[in-house]
């Protein structure tokens, strides 16, 4: 599945409770899931992997960042190519 057709299937499924919502409660939802990421890499820097968790909390955190990007009418795949693809990417460290 390519980042447009994800982004596209969460639009489809989500749109009108997530623009319902705004960008506020959405970013919201979004942290929260970035805290449940952070405890999963936590677990497993501790030797303590659930590896099926770890990959839910990623998707989690991918689908609500696409969910913001929805309601932000931001097209990922065209932000993604702009700022990393074209000309090379950003130079230096991340």
């Amino acid at each position: 599945m390519r980042i447009s057709e994800f982004q596209s299937l969460i639009r489809d499924r989500y749109h009108a409770t997530d623009a319902a919502r705004g960008v506020p409660g959405t970013y919201l939802w979004l942290s929260e899931e970035i805290g449940e990421l952070a405890h999963a890499l936590g677990r497993r820097e501790q030797g303590r992997e659930d590896r099926e968790n770890l990959a839910e909390e990623f998707a989690d955190v991918l689908a609500w960042l696409a969910t913001l990007a929805n309601i932000c009418e931001i097209d990922l795949t065209a932000a993604i190519e702009a700022k990393y693809v074209a000309g090379g990417g950003p130079e230096g460290t991340k």
